[in-house]
């Protein structure tokens, strides 16, 4: 994989780097539950407070307001207006950086 380095020596690869954290989002309709992905140096409140109008969510399920299962996915663009509370289910997962250490 090509890597490139700044001026500084910081190093750039065209892989993103991002650590996996297992949540649980209630929107105004539904629950799901599965993998937000984030920068390692930014927090999950970063995310949900950036610009970006959705967040993406992996490998979850679909739940209704009686916690049963309605659907299963690989990927899901959650837009955050809908979004009424976020609880991070277990310790975030980090990933080895490219060229230096967690």
């Amino acid at each position: 994989m090509p890597a490139r380095y700044d001026k500084k020596g910081k190093y750039y690869t065209e892989k993103v780097t991002k650590d996996k954290i297992k949540v649980t989002i209630h929107t105004v309709v539904d629950k799901l539950s599965g993998y937000l992905h984030v920068q390692p140096d930014k927090r999950l409140k970063d995310d949900l407070n950036d610009s970006s109008g959705f967040l993406a969510l992996t490998d979850g399920i679909v739940l209704n307001p009686q916690s049963k299962e309605l659907g299963r996915f690989e990927f899901l663009a959650v837009n955050k207006e809908h979004i009424v509370w976020v609880i991070e289910e277990e310790d975030r997962e980090p990933r080895q950086t490219p060229g230096g250490k967690l």
